[in-house]
């Protein structure tokens, strides 16, 4: 009998040499385990764990899954009536819990570190007739890519992510801490901060810095660097360039595996862009990205003109950012917490603005005539970002600007003074921006843009029902 992913054609040439592949490492090591793995709205990897002797059916038959995953906020609420006509989505494949399928992508089998007994493999998303899932969003990216692909380039993301690390204390295992969410562990500093890039405070990092040095290599990501960061237990890792879908799926694994390495270890890592401890900095996601002639392989942002930073193709390019910065801040910094971030005077932008090699502005434009590593860096976004919308935002937004033509206004030296649009200063207001965006809505389609509204507009509800201690303090004793 015809196996699923042969009846639907899922799989390329190269996949299907992968998967032979795959099963012959996992027979030979000795696994005991694969996880099958998506990223799911928020960029957070679910599955299930499939044991070795049922690898082969798994990877051919697909996975199945409830499509609750996909309804869920980030305190894994299901925020949709999942047994009402269309299950709350519009689409009668996923009414009553019903399943979907995880078809695996065999290019990215790893074995872990940290756990090596266990295979890992990144998934796709499929109907039960072939059709892929319109709320996968590594698919989403993937047909961001293609326009890219298809337009003769390719696309070259390098990641700098910021992050803070600390030492677990009380990981709040008592069951009156559960709940959705349940409360926070308590946690202490590795560093009091402030000695930004000092060896001293790296050498306070070190044991923690191997752990995840040594298997995060062993993994195969791409690392470069690992940096101490200005502020408390803060810290930077940088990676190598990637092309098309390899930084995207570099950052979905990077996260978690770092979160699960530091965890085996004693430690807790947080992506959460600004946690609530005393003194703590707000961490950002700098995400370089450029264009490159699938043809000849040479760097499209390159400038021909002494006088300017980027090609014209750039500049389109970054025109393209500049105007669909609003509605980007809802992929680039999708949660409530973000936008504590977005101050004046702090290293993080707080107007849609770009400016040569400065670090207040939006865009930091690095290039010059003949440098084959002329770039964007956009300072727009959060760790905590799903890579696959992040990343298929800017190239929706610079594929805009290339079709227009558009050109970016003067850079600006002083970017808290220049005038310019203001970016969002909170979640809301990102998605007001985003609701009627035209080159969103085309290039995501309205089916995903009204999902991802209706998850992220029920996470801002629930916000606004808990009582703050801002609240507390400000009226409690007053009134």
């Amino acid at each position: 009998m015809e196996r699923f992913v042969d009846r639907h054609g899922l799989w390329t040439e190269q996949q299907q040499k992968a998967a032979k592949a795959v099963e012959k490492e996992v027979a030979e090591r000795g696994l005991g385990v694969v996880r099958f793995s998506f990223a799911d709205q928020h960029g957070i990897l679910r599955g299930k764990t499939v044991v070795a002797e049922e690898l082969g059916s798994a990877m051919h038959s697909g996975v199945g899954f409830t499509t609750t995953l996909l309804a869920k906020d980030t305190s894994h609420r299901t925020v949709f009536p999942v047994f009402t006509r269309g299950g709350g989505f519009g689409l009668p494949e996923m009414q009553g819990a019903a399943d979907i399928l995880m078809v695996a992508d065999p290019t990215t089998f790893k074995v872990l570190p940290w756990a090596p007994h266990t295979g890992w493999l990144l998934c796709d998303l499929y109907f039960a007739d072939g059709r892929p899932v319109p709320f996968s969003t590594r698919k989403l990216y993937r047909d961001a890519l293609k326009k890219v692909n298809d337009a003769g380039y390719d696309y070259v993301a390098g990641l700098e992510v910021e992050f803070h690390v600390f030492r677990l204390e009380d990981p709040k295992l008592a069951p009156a801490d559960a709940g959705q969410p349940g409360n926070p562990p308590d946690v202490s500093l590795l560093t009091q901060g402030y000695n930004y890039l000092t060896e001293l405070r790296y050498d306070q990092y070190d044991e923690v810095y191997e752990i995840l040095r040594r298997d995060i290599q062993a993994l195969g990501l791409p690392l470069r660097s690992m940096e101490v960061e200005f502020g408390p237990s803060q810290a930077e890792f940088t990676f190598r360039p990637g092309i098309n879908m390899e930084s995207a799926d570099t950052m979905v694994l990077f996260r978690s595996a770092a979160k699960q390495i530091a965890r085996r270890h004693g430690y807790h890592i947080t992506f959460m862009c600004r946690p609530k401890l005393p003194n703590i900095f707000s961490s950002g996601w700098h995400l370089h990205q450029s264009l490159v002639d699938r043809g000849t392989g040479v760097n499209a942002f390159i400038p021909t003109e002494a006088d300017q930073p980027l090609s014209q193709l750039g500049r389109h390019f970054l025109a393209g950012l500049l105007e669909q910065a609003p509605a980007s801040a809802a992929f680039a910094a999708p949660t409530i917490n973000a936008y504590r971030r977005y101050r004046p005077y702090s290293l993080a932008p707080d107007r849609a603005i770009w400016g040569r090699d400065n670090r207040g502005v939006m865009c930091r434009v690095l290039g010059a005539q003949g440098d084959p590593a002329s770039r964007i860096e956009n300072r727009l976004g959060e760790p905590a970002a799903n890579p696959y919308l992040y990343m298929a935002s800017q190239l929706l937004a610079g594929l805009d600007g290339m079709a227009k033509a558009a050109e970016p206004p003067p850079s600006a030296d002083t970017p808290y003074e220049t005038p310019a649009p203001p970016l969002p200063r909170s979640l809301e207001a990102a998605l007001a921006a985003l609701r009627g965006n035209a080159c969103y809505r085309a290039g995501f389609g309205d089916t995903f843009i009204d999902y991802f509204l209706h998850i992220k507009e029920a996470e801002i509800a629930r916000y606004q029902l808990e009582v703050s201690e801002w609240e507390h303090r400000e009226y409690f004793d007053l009134f």
